[in-house]
């Protein structure tokens, strides 16, 4: 775990045997630890859409405080839920939290700026979002999802990140930004799946399947193409 320059040493001591663990669902654990270390607020990160042949890269976050309550039922990773549970569990999942948001990065931008880069942008442009909804996002920390803090290096001021592996598992907040992060996403990709027919993205959200590539075969490359990914197959994903 990395934060930015805080140590949280009594949540440190703690990771081994939370993975050995291993939980089924999300919980607010490792967010009340944070508390009771003297953090008041957190904003919870996640990013979907990172691997994809297509469309934006997303980065969700929400807002909770001390005061958060009991979890929506059913919460989990999003890659773990089927699209109808996503789909009910996305207006909960926005309900129970103070404020969310969802900052994209276009697939022009993925080309010119690349993928880390443009994780942070869409990162920082979540973070405006809840700035503007009144979220003091200045004095929260931030739980990140994976082991690299993209967000800081397009940060004008810098923030306290805590990142985590796992987080879209284990942390319920996580795990609420990443249901609201996929849903906004997806939606995106079917709406755009009527602009550019044939490439099934209704059904495949812009990753990888062979229909996809039999698609981009046929009628090469749309506008919402990545194109470098194209040319480097390493950097393409499977579904989530």
């Amino acid at each position: 775990m990395s934060d930015n320059g805080t140590s949280f040493p009594q949540i440190e001591r703690a990771e081994d045997e939370e993975r050995m663990m291993t939980p089924v669902s999300p919980s607010l654990r490792f967010e009340k630890a944070l508390y009771r270390e003297g953090v008041t607020s957190i904003v919870a990160v996640d990013e979907v859409g990172r691997g994809a042949l297509a469309g934006p890269v997303a980065v969700g976050m929400v807002v909770i405080d001390t005061a958060v309550k009991r979890i929506p039922p059913g919460l989990r990773d999003s890659k773990l839920l089927p699209e109808p549970v996503r789909e009910s569990l996305e207006p909960l999942c926005r309900r129970w939290a103070m404020h969310h948001a969802v900052g994209l990065a276009t697939a022009a931008e993925v080309d010119a700026l690349g993928i880390m880069r443009c994780l942070g942008l869409a990162g920082a442009r979540a973070l405006a979002q809840l700035e503007q909804q009144g979220a003091v996002v200045h004095d929260s920390t931030l739980i990140l999802d994976g082991n690299y803090d993209y967000l800081n290096p397009a940060l004008m001021r810098p923030a306290r990140v805590v990142t985590r592996i796992k987080a879209d598992r284990d942390c319920a907040s996580v795990a609420a930004a990443s249901v609201i992060a996929k849903v906004h996403r997806d939606r995106m990709m079917i709406a755009h799946d009527s602009e550019y027919p044939g490439y099934g993205w209704a059904s495949n959200k812009g990753y990888s399947t062979p229909e996809h590539f039999a698609a981009i075969a046929e009628l090469g490359p749309s506008a919402l193409h990545r194109m470098t990914w194209l040319k480097q197959p390493a950097l393409i994903d499977i579904p989530e």
